[in-house]
């Protein structure tokens, strides 16, 4: 599979979809003009690993802030992780967020209800 790295911006997140070295991670501020087509090479991307994942896969997400419609995308992103772990692989997400920023760290807690994927949380 292509290694695909975006790197991030203001607006948009970095990006790191690297399945060979088992490197999932989105971090920095999602909030592109157009986060439909920014997210497009992400999905598909997944959507092809989805195919042949690695039996363990770790997803990290670093983000200092992200608007309502990449918290969407996100969404997208976790249930399709939880539909790879539906078909036996192992799935863990790792929630970063800034010790004193409850809403990043209430969004983790919120997606970690959502989604059938064990969360572990970290401060920093």
């Amino acid at each position: 599979m292509d290694v695909i790295k975006i790197k991030g911006s203001d607006d948009t997140p970095n990006v790191i979809l690297d399945a060979e070295n088992n490197i999932i991670e989105f971090s920095g501020r999602s909030l592109p003009e157009d986060v439909v087509t920014f997210y497009a090479p992400v999905i598909q991307w997944i959507e092809e690993y989805a195919k042949s994942p690695n039996l363990k896969t770790t997803v990290i997400f670093r983000l200092e802030y992200f608007n309502t419609a990449s918290s969407k995308i996100l969404l997208d992103i976790l249930l399709k992780f939880e539909d790879i772990m539906k078909e036996g692989h192992e799935i863990l997400i790792h929630w970063y967020y800034q010790e004193d920023d409850e809403d990043m760290q209430e969004a983790g807690e919120e997606y970690s209800e959502i989604v059938d994927i064990p969360f572990e949380m970290y401060s920093y």
